[in-house]
């Protein structure tokens, strides 16, 4: 009787374990995101551990694709009707994904606390036509870094604040023998040319539409791509950027082998204090400088938002996901790589302390951030412009050819 008893409760067990509501992982979310910049997938699988650790029901797979993967992945994926439930996407993108149906509108999730809460700018990451399609989560622009030692060494006392005098302090290194080739940019036929182009576009005061058709032809534009030519072809500048993304652009800066880089928040960090740096302790930052009588300083919005794929059967749990990698408790934490969303952030000493530096110059930077432009046929368009920069800095076309061509070929 006793063991038929005890068979009857240890059955009665099993069968209340198996149908208990968070006894097993029940919901499997897939998330992508890029293997580059910004936070790196060891954070990004930390910050998920810590949400399934919370949410034991929810299970999270990660996919890391590089940058230039990441907009064609999210899209076939949802021509297939299959894939992702969350996607990192970057500011460029609203516009295309809101007019194919690629993202979900979330603008009633998103609650009072977050609106009064995140910085006003990371709104436009995430935001089109008056709709959310995410949470920003990615709050970055791209600055100047430079390497104090060098710069010491050369007798230049301040980093550069003008485009010209950046040129002006890269020839006094060269001159004296310090670097051959002083500046070093992500100029590669890729995203990476188009942000770094933006920064000298906002420099110079220039537009890069005018009525829904191309204006960066002329003006700031032509002044923006002339710089960059003029930067090439006088020996200034490492004669690879045509070919570099940003980590290359981070692993010449931190070997100490140039002494001007632009690139994003991320590389402070890795630069100064990462163990395989050469230049750890010797690493400044400033905002990206500006133009005389035109700017003060000049900024590109890198940011990107975390968004909820219209084909996800999972959606309330994806929002979930969302907010906690969001979330200012998660930001602080990871704020080395990237600075939080969040506005008071920055008044904790614990986001703050080591990098005031880098704070100093986000103050500046972040307020400047200059849009990349806003249109369903970016893409397009960003190829067109990759194409022509590329032909200017091969010496193919004269910088007014290029940029028209770029223009004609714009879907615009």
């Amino acid at each position: 009787m006793l063991k038929s008893m005890k068979k009857t409760l240890l059955y009665a067990a099993l069968v209340a374990a198996v149908s208990a509501p968070h006894a097993f992982a029940e919901t499997t979310l897939n998330a992508l995101f890029m293997a580059q910049a910004a936070y790196s997938e060891a954070d990004v699988r930390a910050m998920t551990d810590a949400f399934t650790k919370a949410n034991p029901d929810i299970k999270v797979n990660l996919e890391f694709v590089p940058y230039e993967g990441l907009h064609d992945k999210t899209v076939l994926a949802q021509g297939s009707g299959s894939g992702y439930d969350v996607v990192l996407f970057d500011v460029i993108w609203p516009a295309e994904y809101a007019a194919n149906n690629v993202l979900v509108d979330v603008t009633g999730r998103v609650t009072d606390d977050m609106k009064k809460g995140v910085l006003p700018g990371a709104w436009t990451t995430v935001n089109y036509d008056g709709k959310s399609y995410g949470m920003p989560w990615i709050l970055d622009t791209k600055y100047l870094f430079y390497n104090k030692e060098i710069l010491e060494k050369a007798g230049i006392k301040t980093p550069p604040k003008t485009w010209a005098e950046l040129s002006d302090q890269a020839k006094i290194i060269k001159d004296k023998g310090l670097l051959a080739t002083p500046i070093a940019w992500s100029w590669a036929q890729a995203e990476a040319v188009i942000c770094d182009y933006t920064t000298l576009v906002s420099a110079y005061g220039g537009e890069f539409l005018k009525d829904g058709k191309p204006a960066f032809a002329e003006g700031g534009g032509l002044d923006a791509l002339k710089y960059m030519v003029d930067s090439y072809k006088s020996g200034l500048t490492n004669p690879n950027s045509k070919e570099f993304l940003e980590e290359d652009v981070r692993n010449v800066f931190q070997n100490g082998e140039a002494a001007f880089a632009l690139n994003w928040t991320y590389m402070y960090n890795m630069a100064n204090s990462g163990k395989d740096s050469k230049v750890a302790g010797k690493v400044g930052i400033v905002p990206a400088p500006g133009v005389e009588g035109k700017s003060e300083v000049s900024a590109v919005n890198g940011s990107m938002g975390l968004g909820i794929t219209s084909t996800s059967q999972h959606q309330e749990e994806a929002w979930k996901y969302i907010v906690h990698m969001t979330s200012q408790e998660t930001q602080n934490a990871y704020a080395k790589l990237s600075l939080p969303i969040w506005a008071s952030s920055y008044e904790d000493p614990a986001v703050t302390a080591g990098q005031e530096e880098l704070i100093a110059a986000a103050k500046l930077g972040l307020a400047a951030m200059y849009p990349r432009p806003t249109t369903p046929k970016y893409q397009e368009l960003s190829t067109a412009l990759q194409q022509g920069i590329q032909e200017a800095l091969l010496d193919q076309a004269t910088p007014e050819d290029a940029l028209k061509s770029a223009a004609e070929n714009s879907g615009l």
